[in-house]
């Protein structure tokens, strides 16, 4: 089950969709514990209801032979008492809900203090973390304490109920002993047979706590199935999600000038925006009407005021948001033809683009050349050689098969790849060559301070927001994809280290979009895109496209 809400929770980007616009709570916590939970609770209960039919089956014939209508005072007793259980305890399954949410919003509160620990020690927020921490606490605990109030009243039913069995089944068959029609080791025996027979029929009276328990659970795992079936379900219905993004390949051919360049009619098209109007999910309008051509090497820089939608457009191309319409198309190179095309060993190539649509942006992006690099880069948990092998590169699945084995791990757990991404993709790279982007983004020091390669360290903690962001581009140096989307990837950085890693990328024959603010990002473009704050109550377009030359702030950014 965990294997399989794991496959759907990262399906379709659906893991994104729920923390962006805030589906359900913690996601985390009903994977791990709920799904703990109603696994062994299913078990236990099945197993209980097995026993119990067995036990009815063996002793209500003993039962019935002996005094019919003691069998009739059972039913009633039994239903009574059912029926008592239900009322009491009818509180207990929205409470037992409430409760598995408050404490996973504590966890998650603790979760955010250990992985903000830096930031929170620089403000000094510690006194306000703790008030914040405590109210998340305060809510569990009152919620707690009205779930034992509600649990204090049903075992006081509850206990009484198993009492007064032990006096029932004498006192109805107590006449029957002294006017001589049975014997007194009859009444041991009705007493014996009655009360494994109400306990057959009493499961819910007596396990009426932990089936409100497992309702609540099963009520968590419900709620997240359906998200997770309206997330795979939903397509191209939603009436709000109208951007349409292809991915398209392209093919190689010889076909040059004799000197080996590109004829200007016969440029490689990496990107094609058609009439994009960009919204947020209220229907804000963000951009109007963007239509613009990306061809290689035209290094795009976008630029505007905070919060005009920059960072939202290379989400719709990223395909992580698509609330607004239009339609984007990407033209990427299978894996390895980038390299190709840089050797110097291959002579160049006219490249033409094909309309073989290769698939939607979820599943097909990072495998079809196209890697997006945010402003806080992401830190995989692993080895050093591991986050500079992510996301093009896993562990090889002979190894894990190896480790399977050794192991005795259950096949359903061992995630077998896509046989196209493993054929498209590019050789792994080696251990030098790890060591040489190390050395080329300014990070050959990790290797002494960390033990080399293969150490495991919390990485986002031991290493800056500057040496993430240089990290960030060894990973693109590695992975040469078609097309780079990078978001202010290097706010972090100096002005030299900024120019090297752009000067990097360039040399690898990548070409990017890039988000920034500052003036020194001109040099390293070719196109500009400024973006200004959308107005409401005007129709005209908020965006300009044109030559970086074009650009009064080039000139300046030059001195």
């Amino acid at each position: 089950m965990t294997s399989y809400y794991m496959e759907r929770y990262l399906k379709n980007k659906t893991f994104y969709k729920i923390q962006s616009q805030s589906t359900i709570d913690n996601p985390d916590q009903r994977i791990v514990d709920d799904l703990s939970s109603f696994t062994g609770t299913a078990l236990s209960f099945s197993l209980t209801l097995v026993n119990a039919a067995i036990d009815l089956i063996s002793f209500s014939n003993i039962l019935f032979g002996i005094y019919p209508p003691l069998f009739g005072v059972l039913l009633a007793y039994s239903l009574g008492g059912t029926a008592l259980s239900v009322f009491l305890g009818k509180g207990l399954v929205s409470l037992n809900f409430l409760q598995e949410k408050k404490e996973a919003d504590f966890r998650y509160g603790l979760v955010r203090v250990r992985e903000n620990a830096e930031s929170i020690a620089f403000y000094g927020g510690e006194e306000n973390e703790m008030q914040l921490l405590l109210s998340r606490f305060r809510s569990a605990f009152e919620n707690l304490n009205q779930l034992l109030i509600s649990s204090r009243n049903l075992d006081f039913f509850t206990s009484g109920y198993r009492y007064l069995i032990q006096i029932l089944p004498a006192a109805v068959v107590a006449p029957m002993y002294f006017s001589g029609k049975i014997e007194f080791g009859v009444i041991n025996q009705s007493v014996s047979a009655f009360n494994h027979i109400l306990g057959d029929f009493s499961l819910i009276v007596y396990q009426f706590q932990a089936l409100s328990a497992f309702s609540a659970v099963i009520d968590r795992l419900g709620e997240f199935d359906d998200v997770l079936d309206s997330n795979s379900k939903r397509g191209d219905q939603d009436s709000k999600e109208k951007i349409q993004l292809n991915f398209c390949l392209i093919s190689s051919s010889n076909g040059l000038h004799s000197n080996g360049s590109m004829p200007l009619s016969k440029r490689v098209k990496l990107l094609h925006v058609e009439h994009l109007t960009v919204q947020t999910p209220s229907e804000a309008t963000l951009i109007k009407d963007l239509s613009f051509e990306i061809f290689e090497k035209d290094h795009l820089l976008v630029t505007g005021p905070s919060g005009s939608g920059k960072t939202s457009l290379l989400r719709v191309v990223a395909g992580l948001w698509s609330f607004g319409n239009g339609a984007i198309t990407v033209y990427v190179r299978p894996r390895g033809d980038l390299e190709m095309l840089h050797s110097p060993d291959v002579v160049s190539q006219q490249v033409t683009s094909t309309n073989e649509t290769i698939g939607d942006s979820t599943g097909r992006r990072n495998s079809e050349g196209v890697i997006f690099l945010p402003q806080k880069p992401y830190m995989v948990l692993g080895t050093l050689r591991q986050q500079l092998l992510y996301p093009t590169w896993t562990k090889d699945s002979d190894n894990l098969s190896d480790d399977a084995k050794q192991s005795d791990s259950l096949p359903f757990l061992m995630r077998a790849r896509d046989a196209r991404c493993v054929n498209e993709r590019s050789k792994k790279p080696t251990s030098e060559d790890l060591l040489q982007v190390l050395n080329d983004v300014s990070l050959g020091h990790l290797l002494s301070r960390f033990d080399g390669l293969d150490s495991t360290h919390e990485w986002s903690s031991v290493l800056s927001l500057g040496e993430q962001q240089r990290l960030a581009f060894g990973r693109l140096l590695l992975s040469k994809p078609t097309l780079s989307l990078l978001d202010e990837s290097t706010s972090a950085l100096d002005e030299a280290n900024e120019a090297r890693l752009y000067q990097l990328i360039q040399a690898a024959g990548i070409t990017y979009i890039s988000i920034g603010h500052r003036r020194t990002l001109y040099k390293y473009h070719k196109k500009v895109l400024r973006v200004s704050t959308a107005d409401s109550t005007s129709t005209l377009q908020n965006w300009s496209f044109k030559d970086v030359e074009e650009d009064p702030i080039y000139d300046f950014s030059k001195q």
